[in-house]
């Protein structure tokens, strides 16, 4: 198991690799579309931003848009898109209190061991009224079945994904983490049923597949999304 800044220094070469279309690029964009409503206009802070890939997506539209990122690696790509980022720890963010009206995580708290007190310090930073949005891996999920099974995928030359510590809960699992002053507004499901990720590049299929799963979104299926978005609002 590598530890985690070192295991996302070394994916960041790779990692913004085919992510512009097919299956990874509805993922972005997806995500994206959870997230907007929550950022027009507004003071944003991305923790775990990796290369900046949604954070770009978001910042024209945002009042002030901050990165935040363990790894160097990944913050050295977001800075050369002109984006605003810092380094630092997801369990203790440098910002002061109430500096953001939404803080958000996606594809990053799965890789958080002490996931209470990482919520808790998005809380913190998040000004009364606001939003944090926060990103799991789900536990009831097709997904969950298919990483327990494959072979781990490369990331680099020399490393796979199942090089870092990854954590899968249950939907009861993420409200428990809540801290005490958020209080949950929606939970939104991401690839609920694509088994192959590869489907959404087969001519005219592909495009009908990215319709269902949009749809899928919020429907009563989302609750088995491989990637469930909590949102919740502080009191």
């Amino acid at each position: 198991m590598k530890e985690t800044q070192s295991y996302y220094d070394e994916f960041s070469g790779w990692y913004e690799r085919a992510r512009s279309v097919g299956y990874h690029a509805f993922l972005d964009q997806a995500e994206t579309s959870v997230l907007r409503p929550y950022a027009d206009g507004r003071d944003l802070l991305e923790v775990g931003c990796g290369t900046g890939l949604i954070l770009e997506r978001l910042a024209p539209r945002a009042r002030r848009a901050v990165g935040m990122d363990l790894s160097e690696g990944m913050l050295e790509k977001a800075r050369s898109k002109g984006l605003d980022v810092v380094q630092g720890s997801a369990t203790a963010l440098p910002f002061e209190d109430q500096s953001f009206d939404l803080s958000y995580s996606v594809k990053v708290l799965a890789h958080v061991p002490d996931i209470r007190l990482a919520l808790a310090e998005m809380a913190r930073v998040t000004r009364p009224g606001g939003h944090i949005i926060a990103e799991f891996y789900n536990r009831h999920s097709v997904r969950y079945w298919i990483k327990r099974l494959r072979p781990g995928l490369k990331i680099s030359e020399s490393t796979t994904d199942h090089e870092v510590y990854t954590r899968y809960d249950t939907p009861r699992q993420m409200l428990d983490y809540l801290p005490r002053e958020a209080e949950p507004v929606e939970l939104v499901g991401i690839r609920v049923f694509t088994v192959v990720p590869q489907t959404f590049k087969v001519p005219l299929l592909g495009r009908a597949w990215e319709q269902l799963e949009r749809w899928s979104m919020h429907s009563p299926f989302r609750r088995f999304g491989g990637f469930l978005m909590l949102v919740a609002r502080k009191r």
